[in-house]
């Protein structure tokens, strides 16, 4: 056994594997309010603990229901606001459209016009929905729930759309109209998002809107709420109306855990039957456990595509860091082992990235050139950049400045820390020194925004969001401005990403994506790590799981027992 695979077999050994059900990081509170529990309308709230019971006889119970452990609790799930986990939000809420991996599809609208000049979409919405209160689903709700967005929107910054709708207009019962100042084609892709943009009945509005929260969770989707107990569980139950196929589980509870080995013993207890990791960046999973739990054949391990990238993000902005020179950067990228990374830290669950985006993301299968783990080129690199061992320190110099920058990384995910601890190791190598810092996730959202930082981990928006969110972030100061405006071609890249949002040409559009993404990549200043992926622990008889084109949820109205 050689030192390094030593080395990295500890490392790993120290990573306790975090299971989470993704929610949002939002300190907001603005929602329902219930004193700690919820239960609508005439539903009990007996304190009894459901998911408690939900598995105990067996982990094929008889009756179609399903309970998950989720690290969090479900919070306000207002689909105008961001506190809430975005599984539950899916599950009670709908949007006009779905992102699906065929293109966008109809959902809550049967049908869509697109004005020639771009800029007025008319949807034709589907008859015969309600909300599950009973309240009719049509263009006045339409309209209501969009205005009621948008009279928020500072809050919904970061989706470019917010700051382009015009006017929303009910034409009639089942047609709504909604303008745009400019032509911007991600719009349908961004009216797809599982939020800010889904549907929520507007007997629920406070204040006349949702900015200020909302009295009730009444959306059109598949299941409803009919109990919350904070920081315990919450029940959904299948919506008896909903204007779709009926869903086979009749009643999914979240329940919230201790992640890590309480969960995974909850799951061999039968206190809960089913587990999925996110994909923030965050978390990873304790792959010889879920190993284990496939082998007695009471399970199954399901994985879906490839989702987002993590990467590691360089300031070019920061003139007086190392991590200015392309140089630095290039070599950073050819000093870190990927495939290491990939099967010893995460044990062949999330594949090495050899670029931003993965080859499935739309318009980023453009072949570009592949910065392989090679020390050599690292070390050539840097010496033609002018920068000269030191063998007494390890860490290069130049101009009596030392190659030594410092790398951030989430606090509260083992695997990021055991990835920075190996990174630094192989960096070193070539000469360059990392000093690891450990913070807080909303400790680095400050530091991205304010480029306070030379490097730090990051991830891509994902499947469902990207090309265009991510890239949308070049430009925006709280995202990865400070990353991008330091390169040589920052105004010709920020034009490109102003022309792709508004071109109508798909050929102009491959055109100027494949330029953009040649740019960011040649000039190295987002480093992939691996490709995240979202993993499924459940019973063997449970079928039809599949996955969405997004990390955050899953379509578990499409799962059944049989």
């Amino acid at each position: 056994m050689t030192k390094k695979t030593i080395y990295l077999l500890t490392l790993a050994a120290l990573a306790i594997m975090l299971l989470a059900a993704c929610s949002a990081n939002s300190t907001n509170s603005g929602g329902a309010t219930f004193n700690g529990s919820y239960s609508p309308q005439n539903a009990s709230s007996s304190g009894a603990d459901p998911a408690g019971s939900a598995a105990n006889e067996s982990t094929h119970p008889a009756a179609q229901e399903l309970t998950y452990a989720t690290a969090k609790d479900i919070n306000d799930i207002n689909p105008h606001l961001y506190a809430g986990s975005i599984p539950a939000t899916g599950m009670v809420f709908e949007s006009l459209v779905e992102n699906t991996k065929d293109g966008i599809k109809p959902l809550l609208a049967e049908s869509w016009d697109i004005s020639p000049d771009g800029k007025s979409y008319t949807f034709h919405l589907r008859k015969g929905v309600t909300f599950h209160d009973g309240a009719p689903f049509n263009a006045e709700a339409v309209k209501k729930n969009i205005e009621a967005v948008q009279a928020n929107a500072a809050k919904h910054a970061w989706i470019k759309l917010s700051a382009k709708i015009a006017a929303i207009h009910a034409l009639d019962e089942h047609t709504v109209q909604l303008d745009l100042t400019e032509a911007y084609y991600p719009a349908l892709l961004e009216l797809a998002m599982t939020r800010p943009y889904a549907f929520i009945s507007p007997n629920d509005f406070k204040n006349g809107g949702t900015r200020d929260g909302v009295t009730g969770y009444n959306g059109t989707g598949p299941y409803r709420l009919v109990e919350h107990k904070t920081d315990q569980y919450a029940v959904f139950e299948a919506n008896e109306s909903y204007w779709g196929e009926a869903p086979h589980l009749s009643k999914i509870t979240a329940k919230v855990l201790p992640a890590g080995e309480t969960t995974l013993l909850a799951l061999k207890k039968g206190e809960v039957n089913f587990i999925f990791t996110d994909d923030r960046g965050a978390d990873s999973i304790d792959v010889q456990a879920m190993n284990q739990l496939a082998e007695d054949q009471n399970y199954q391990i399901v994985r879906s595509q490839a989702m987002n990238t993590k990467i590691i993000a360089a300031n070019s902005s920061k003139s007086d860091s190392p991590v200015a020179e392309k140089a630095v950067r290039e070599a950073l990228w050819q000093s870190i082992d990927r495939e290491t990374i990939s099967m010893d830290i995460f044990s062949g669950t999330e594949l090495p990235a050899e670029s931003l985006f993965s080859s499935n993301v739309n318009y980023a299968d453009i072949g570009l050139g592949k910065r392989e783990y090679n020390p050599e080129a690292a070390i050539r690199l840097l010496e033609e950049a002018g920068w000269k061992s030191d063998s007494r320190s390890g860490i290069r110099s130049k101009n009596g400045r030392a190659l030594s920058v410092k790398l951030y990384y989430d606090a509260a995910s083992p695997s990021q820390k055991t990835q920075a601890e190996f990174i630094q190791s192989t960096a070193k190598t070539a000469g360059i020194g990392l000093e690891l810092v450990g913070e807080e996730s909303s400790s680095l959202a400050k530091r991205r925004a304010t480029g306070d930082y030379e490097l730090l981990f990051n991830q891509t928006w994902g499947l469902a969001y990207d090309p265009q969110s991510t890239i949308s972030a070049f430009t925006a100061e709280s995202s990865y401005l400070h990353t991008t405006k330091g390169i040589h071609q920052a105004d010709e890249l920020y034009g490109k990403i102003n022309e792709v949002m508004v071109s109508k040409d798909e050929q102009s559009r491959q055109a100027l994506y494949r330029e953009i993404l040649t740019i960011v990549h040649d000039e190295a200043v987002f480093i992939p790590l691996t490709n995240g992926i979202v993993t499924i622990i459940a019973p063997k008889d449970l079928k039809h799981i599949s996955f969405k084109q997004t990390q955050y949820e899953l379509p578990f109205e499409k799962m059944g027992f049989q």
